[in-house]
């Protein structure tokens, strides 16, 4: 446990870092491996004649030794740097180091062995001992460098008496990644002081210097022997169901639970102190490892002009902020809502001056508008997000539905079309299959005009994308949920069986954007949404994390709404041909005729297009 206090942690930290320091340590290194050796010569020449029975242990080989000793040294001195050595071009005593030392070590020997057979002095320097020599040299420097790095290393480790004392759940390379940051950061605020990890194979090992406790089942007897107040979840490809258990085992003894991004998030960066932050709901709901074929979306979207509508939205924005990793040629992205383009922009780019014309105001029932931004703009890939949802206000104000969601997509089709689209991308939903509300007929009925202009299209490709709920989304049933919790309740849930799918926006784009890859025109792409969760207990768990006396209230089902939500509608079957995690359904097109301007009843009119 280290004493040293912060400031003084501080200060050392600062000399070590500093160019100067770095000379000095270099030249004292240099002068302490002299040292080492000259003493390891004499020592070695001393065993070798001690256990001959000399009376004078090294004197019949002093002369040569003095006479040879300056030339050893200036031979590994010209090694060592010639190796890299003293150039600093590896970490300070680091397996790379070592090895390094192994080398110039081994030349040295080598060299002197080679001048040993030339020399015919009457008291020859002993091959013995040369070789003795650089053996125990080896030792000697290594330990040097050993005993050096434990001792910076426990200066920089964070201070026992103001860091938390953190278990670490995940013995796998994200958590030993995790533990290195943390033991290298004097300021760091937690103190790792062991892992837990349920391979068996990891229990009793010291890695990193913090000891493996064992797995999930002995985190009570790891939290009493060690003080430990805080868990973290290491396993950046957790799943929910995994962070779920661990992270109610560790409420249960009253610790602090935290995790790391999910794989997707770091974009294979190193992890970072920064990196911990506290569990989610999103975390405990809907979190797993998604592969992308990044080659293939290299393929359409580097270098292209892309254009996506409902940029300010929830799925819009983040949809923005993956396609710019892509370095698109040009990302338009368009909205109504001037204060949404003004926070996605400010999110990818940390300003949002809103005076490029990356940034589009502008609505999708103006035809007039929509032509001339294709017109001027010639995007080459559209994701369509921008759309009307909530389902309740539509089933009230069905022509809004049938006006954004129907007419609005035919007109961005049309002039996709007419313009030489290459991939057009319509985000549908999960409502859209064996509809029955409002809501679920305007994006079933979008999806066939998909497929009709998709059918029609001489160029391009045509597609549609069908998902469910997605966590953290404006109006989601999640952020409901927090808002009725930080009133201090009732949480309203429709019926006590009632089930959704949901995914994560992230988990949600990745698989939009690896769809506009691998789609073909006239489909629909059914994203796995894994295994429905009962609201009912997502209500639950929410109240429970919480930790407030929220009470739960049933409502009943609102028009239009389901007691189980589905991704296939009838006569879709599911087939994954290209992506374990991405279905293709085809879809019937439309007859465009049906599509009136401005019906007097749009939902009759819509129930009219659907069932032709």
């Amino acid at each position: 446990m280290s004493v040293v206090s912060d400031r003084v942690r501080s200060v050392i930290e600062r000399l070590i870092h500093s160019p100067r320091f770095v000379v000095l340590s270099s030249l004292a290194q240099f002068v302490i491996d002299m040292v080492i050796w000259s003493l390891t010569a004499i020592a070695a020449s001393y065993a070798r004649f001690e256990y001959q029975g000399h009376h004078d242990p090294f004197g019949a080989t002093k002369s040569s030794v003095l006479r040879i000793l300056p030339f050893v040294l200036v031979v590994h001195a010209i090694v060592g740097y010639v190796v890299g050595i003293y150039r600093r071009r590896w970490r300070y005593g680091s397996f790379d180091e070592i090895g390094g030392l192994v080398i110039a070590t081994c030349i040295t020997t080598a060299i002197l062995l080679v001048l040993r057979f030339f020399d015919n002095s009457v008291n020859p320097f002993p091959r013995s001992v040369i070789i003795l020599a650089g053996l125990a040299g080896l030792c000697f420097v290594a330990a040097s460098r050993y005993l050096w790095r434990l001792v910076r290393e426990q200066v920089r480790r964070p201070s026992a008496l103001t860091a938390a004392k953190i278990l670490v759940y995940g013995a796998g390379e994200g958590g030993i990644q995790m533990v290195n940051t943390l033991m290298r950061n004097p300021l760091s605020p937690y103190l790792p002081v062991g892992f837990l990890d349920d391979n068996p194979d990891t229990h009793r090992l010291s890695i990193s210097g913090v000891p493996v406790l064992g797995g999930r089942d002995q985190l009570a007897q790891a939290r009493t022997r060690t003080g430990a107040t805080t868990l973290l979840i290491a396993i950046p490809s957790a799943d929910s169901s995994l962070i779920s258990d661990i992270s109610a085992r560790a409420r249960a003894l009253s610790m602090d639970v935290k995790v790391l991004p999910a794989v997707q998030n770091l974009n294979e960066r190193p992890l970072d102190t920064s990196d911990i932050r506290d569990l989610t709901d999103e975390d405990l709901l809907g979190r797993r490892k998604i592969v992308i074929d990044l080659q293939q979306i290299s393929d359409y979207l580097v270098n292209r002009r892309v254009l996506v509508t409902g940029a300010g939205g929830s799925i819009g924005s983040e949809l923005c902020r993956q396609l710019a990793r892509f370095n698109p040629a040009e990302l338009i992205m368009l909205d109504r809502d001037e204060s949404a383009l003004h926070e996605v922009q400010l999110s990818i780019h940390g300003r949002a001056l809103l005076d490029t014309p990356q940034t589009v105001l502008a609505d999708l029932r103006d035809e007039a508008t929509i032509n001339h931004i294709f017109d001027t703009r010639k995007p080459e890939v559209v994701f369509h997000a921008a759309a009307l949802k909530h389902l309740p206000l539509l089933e009230r104000y069905p022509l809004e539905a049938y006006q954004t969601n129907v007419l609005g997509t035919l007109t961005l089709l049309n002039a996709a079309q007419r313009t030489g689209v290459g991939v057009f991308v319509n985000i549908s939903t999960d409502k859209a299959a064996n509809p029955i509300s409002v809501l679920g007929y305007s994006k079933r009925i979008a999806e066939r005009v998909t497929a009709a202009v998709g059918q029609s299209a001489t160029s391009g490709k045509y597609m549609s994308v069908r998902f469910g709920n997605v966590l953290g989304s404006r109006g989601s049933v999640l952020m409901s949920f927090r808002d009725q919790i930080a009133k201090g309740g009732p949480l309203t849930v429709t019926h006590r069986g009632v089930t959704r799918y949901f995914m994560t926006i992230s988990e949600a784009v990745q698989l939009v954007i690896q769809a506009g890859a691998i789609g073909s025109s006239g489909e629909a792409l059914v994203l796995d949404m894994g295994t429905p969760v009962s609201i009912y207990d997502v209500a639950k768990q929410l109240v429970a994390n919480s930790g407030k006396p929220v009470e739960i209230e049933i409502v009943g089902l609102r028009a239009g709404e389901k007691v189980h939500e589905e991704l296939f509608g009838e006569g879709e079957s599911d087939t994954r041909p290209q992506h374990p995690l991405i279905s293709h359904v085809p879809v019937l097109p439309v007859d465009l005729g049906l599509l009136v301007p401005s019906p007097t009843d749009a939902r009759e009119t819509m129930l009219r297009i659907i069932a032709n």
